[in-house]
């Protein structure tokens, strides 16, 4: 892919912005279309789209495997940590109307957007190691 200049230029300057659009859609999530999921997917494609066009080992120069395996348990953590919060707070799992009982809309708010960074992560980190996982065993 060395040879393909413009290629590499576009995808230079348009995976910036589709990492901004996948923290966008996360961040937009609690309040209309898209998520922790959505998020995630994108973000990992902007990473896979480097990949495919820089090759597998620079991408792991980026977001080394031992980071990836770090951010899937991270966002795994987060997600059950927010639940059990909930229990703690005197509510039952993943209800966050328990965060702020003065105020149940507040603490729906923080929940939801703890609960959707802790998918979009686990997400985004997940789908990133099994593209490397394949490409490196077709690469072979």
């Amino acid at each position: 892919m060395r040879e393909h200049l413009v290629v590499r230029v576009i995808v230079k300057l348009l995976v910036p912005f589709v990492l901004l659009f996948g923290l966008y859609v996360q961040m937009h999530g609690d309040f209309g279309p898209g998520g922790g999921f959505q998020a995630g997917v994108i973000v990992a494609t902007g990473f896979i789209v480097y990949a495919l066009v820089f090759g597998v080992s620079s991408t792991l120069r980026a977001v080394p495997l031992s980071v990836l395996i770090a951010l899937v348990s991270f966002g795994l953590i987060l997600y059950a940590g927010v639940g059990f919060a909930a229990l703690f707070a005197g509510g039952e799992f993943l209800n966050y109307s328990a965060f702020d009982p003065a105020h149940p809309q507040h603490g729906q708010h923080l929940g939801i957007v703890l609960i959707e960074l802790g998918v979009g992560i686990t997400v985004a980190a997940v789908m990133l190691t099994i593209f490397i996982t394949f490409a490196e065993r077709w690469h072979r």
